[in-house]
């Protein structure tokens, strides 16, 4: 699943997505730790996952494994 980044806290690491339905959908900074990247920007595309209960476990840019 993509979407795109809508905010993104510096501090906290922790931010919300716009998904490709014009849902909006919150990561926690766990999932952005999960990730290895060291910023987000607004307006760019991420690749999301999603654990068993729905939860976002690891934000992604679209071309990392």
């Amino acid at each position: 699943m993509q979407g795109t980044v809508a905010t993104f806290d510096e501090h906290l690491h922790s931010g919300s997505l716009l998904l490709d339905d014009g849902s909006a959908l919150d990561f926690p900074a766990a999932a952005f730790a999960a990730s290895g990247l060291r910023l987000l920007r607004l307006g760019q595309r991420v690749r999301i996952e999603r654990g068993p209960g729905g939860e976002v476990i690891r934000v992604t840019l679209p071309t990392l494994p």
